[in-house]
C-alpha cells in the first residue's frame, strides 16, 4: 500500500447499456472510457441491484441493497438515518463530494418525508446559493436534477449557468420553468459550454485541485446525468452518428409468447395495463414500446452521441488527475446505476424487464500498480459491493450491516471471484409488480410475487435470452434447483446488525 492513504474517484453516468464502450464496440466512439480499459480491469458481468434510479444509487452509497436500506423504488426517499460511505469517511478525515445527478429523494416530498430534490424547491436558486449542509455523507454536494431537456433543471447547475453568464438558462429547457420549441428533436440548442457535463468535469477538477493543494484524502464521485433520455445532444455531437450505420436490436418473432403477460402487452399500440396500476403511481416500462424503426435508429444516434460527449468531459476529470499527480494514488472506478434499452426484445428506454441490457452495467476498474492492466474479468461485480470494497482497499473496517461483497482481492486479481451469484430486486406495489432475479455463473431465474409465472434462461446457450425456459417441462429439475439457489441467496443477504456476543 502506499504511505498516503488512496483515494477514491468514482465516476458514473445514468443509465448506460453495459455495450457501449468503444474499446469494445467498434460502432461508438469513448476514446477515454477506453483509456481506462486500457489501464485497468473490465469486469464484464457486473450487475446493478435495482434497474432505477434512486433503489440503485442508494446502494452504492450504502452497501446494501434496496429492500434493506429503505429507498426499494422510485418515488421513495433514502432515510437519513440510514450510515453511508460518506459518513464513515468523514470520520477518517476524508474530504467527501458529489457533483451531479444525487437522486436519493423523490420529486416530491411531503410532511412526513420532506425532499431538498423536489420540484419546485429544486428552482429556488436562492435556497440553493444557501445550501451547505452534508448531503448523504458528502460534505459537499452540488447538484441538479434534470435530464437534457427536462423542466427539473435548478440546483447549483442553473447557479453555475448564471455564473458564466448565462442568464437565458431556461430557453433551453421545457416546461413549466423553460421556453424550449417542444417541436425540436435530438438536436439540443443549448451551447456546449452550458451543458452539465462541463460543468461536473469543471467542479470535480476544482475539488481535485483542493484536495491536492490541501494534501487531503477525498472521495469524489462525479455523477454525469447522460445518456438518460430525453435524447436530445448539441452539436457537433448529434451528427456524430450515422443512424443507418449502426447495428439496430431487432425483436425475434414469438419471443414474448412464453413471457409473463406485461411483456406482451409491451409491443401492443394502446396497451391496457390498468391491473398493474391499482395504487395510481406510474411503472416505467408500461406503456406501447411501438416505434418506428428509423426513428429508432436516430435515438440511438443521439444516445451513442450523448456517450461520446460524456467521455469527453470524462476525459478532461482524468486528464486533471494526472496532471496533480494523483493518478497513482487514485481508485478509479467508471460504471453506470443501470442498463437501457434501444430496441432490444423489443423494447425501449427501461421497465421490470430484467434481460442483461436492463440489469448488467458497464464497470472499470483503475488502481496502477495494484488492479492489473488491460485484463478483462468474467467474476462477478454488483453495485451493492462498492462501499464496502472501497472501504477495505482503504483499510477502514467494513461495517456488518453493509451486506455488499468485498471485492477487494478480485479487483487486485489475487482471487478470481468473491460471488457465485447476483440477486437484483424490482419492487412496485405488491399489487403492481414485484420481481427479483438471481443470475449464477450460467442460468438467470426470475421470480414474481404472488404469481406462478416466471423466467428461466440459459446465458450459456441462449446469450440473447430470446427463449423463456420456465414452463418448459424438461427444465423442471434445473428451475427447482435454481429457485433453491434464489432462497440461499436470499437467506444469505440479510444484513447482520449486531455480532453475538454470548450463546444467550
Amino acid at each position: 500500500m502506499n504511505a498516503k492513504k488512496p483515494n477514491i474517484l468514482l465516476i458514473t453516468s445514468d443509465q448506460q447499456h453495459w455495450n457501449t464502450i468503444g474499446a469494445f464496440n467498434k460502432e461508438i466512439s469513448t476514446p477515454n472510457l477506453d483509456r481506462l480499459v486500457k489501464e485497468g480491469t473490465t469486469f464484464t458481468r457486473a450487475y446493478c441491484p435495482n434497474p432505477t434510479c434512486t433503489p440503485t444509487r442508494a446502494s452504492i452509497i450504502t452497501g446494501q441493497y434496496p429492500s434493506q436500506h429503505g429507498a426499494w423504488t422510485l418515488g421513495t426517499k433514502l432515510p437519513e438515518e440510514v450510515e453511508t460511505i460518506g459518513e464513515i469517511l468523514l470520520k477518517q478525515d476524508y474530504r467527501t463530494a458529489l457533483i451531479g445527478k444525487a437522486h436519493f429523494q423523490p420529486l416530491r416530498g411531503s410532511e412526513e418525508y420532506p425532499s431538498v430534490e423536489t420540484f419546485p424547491l429544486s428552482s429556488d436558486l436562492d435556497f440553493w446559493k444557501g445550501f451547505n449542509e452534508t448531503f448523504y455523507g458528502f460534505e459537499n454536494a452540488e447538484l441538479a436534477r434534470n435530464h437534457t431537456t427536462e423542466f427539473l433543471v435548478g440546483q447549483h447547475y442553473a447557479l453555475w449557468m448564471e455564473e458564466k453568464g448565462c442568464y437565458n438558462w431556461r430557453d433551453y429547457f421545457m416546461q413549466p420553468i423553460g421556453t424550449l420549441d417542444p417541436s425540436i428533436k435530438r438536436t439540443w440548442p443549448i451551447p456546449e459550454e452550458y451543458h452539465y457535463n462541463t460543468w461536473i468535469a469543471e467542479r470535480s477538477n476544482a475539488y481535485l485541485e483542493e484536495y491536492k493543494d490541501k494534501e487531503e484524502p477525498f472521495f469524489l464521485w462525479a455523477s454525469f446525468l447522460d445518456p438518460h433520455p430525453p435524447y436530445f445532444v448539441p452539436e457537433p455531437w448529434d451528427t456524430m452518428y450515422d443512424p443507418n450505420s449502426l447495428t439496430l436490436p431487432q425483436l425475434h418473432e414469438g419471443e414474448h409468447k412464453n413471457n409473463p403477460p406485461h411483456y406482451a402487452l409491451t409491443q401492443e399500440g394502446h396497451p391496457d395495463f390498468s391491473s398493474y396500476d391499482e395504487t395510481g403511481f406510474a411503472i416505467h416500462g408500461f406503456h406501447s414500446h411501438q416505434e418506428d424503426p428509423e426513428e429508432l435508429r436516430k435515438d440511438m444516434a443521439a444516445y451513442y452521441g450523448m456517450v461520446s460527449m460524456m467521455d469527453k468531459y470524462i476525459g478532461k476529470i482524468l486528464d486533471k488527475l494526472e496532471e496533480l499527480g494523483l493518478a497513482e494514488e487514485t481508485i478509479v472506478v467508471f460504471t453506470t446505476d443501470h442498463g437501457h434499452f434501444f430496441g432490444h426484445h423489443g423494447l425501449i428506454a427501461k421497465g421490470p424487464f430484467h434481460y442483461e441490457d436492463m440489469i448488467k452495467i458497464p464497470f472499470i476498474v483503475r488502481y496502477p500498480t495494484h488492479v492489473p492492466a488491460g485484463k478483462t474479468s468474467d467474476a462477478m461485480q454488483s453495485l451493492v459491493d462498492l462501499a464496502p470494497t472501497f472501504l477495505d482497499m482503504l483499510e477502514v473496517p467494513v461495517p456488518r450491516k453493509m451486506t455488499g461483497v468485498v471485492q477487494t482481492d478480485v479487483w487486485r486479481g489475487v482471487k478470481p471471484q468473491a460471488r457465485d451469484h447476483i440477486i437484483c430486486e424490482n419492487h412496485h406495489e405488491p399489487s403492481s409488480v414485484h420481481l427479483k432475479t438471481y443470475v449464477n455463473d450460467r442460468y438467470k431465474i426470475t421470480v414474481y410475487y404472488n404469481q406462478t409465472y416466471g423466467e428461466l434462461y440459459d446465458l450459456e446457450k441462449d446469450p440473447e435470452e430470446i427463449n423463456n425456459l420456465w414452463s418448459d417441462p424438461t427444465y423442471q429439475e434445473l428451475k427447482a434447483e435454481l429457485l433453491l439457489k434464489y432462497a440461499w441467496a436470499e437467506m444469505g443477504k440479510e444484513p447482520m446488525w449486531m455480532p453475538r456476543l454470548w450463546h444467550a
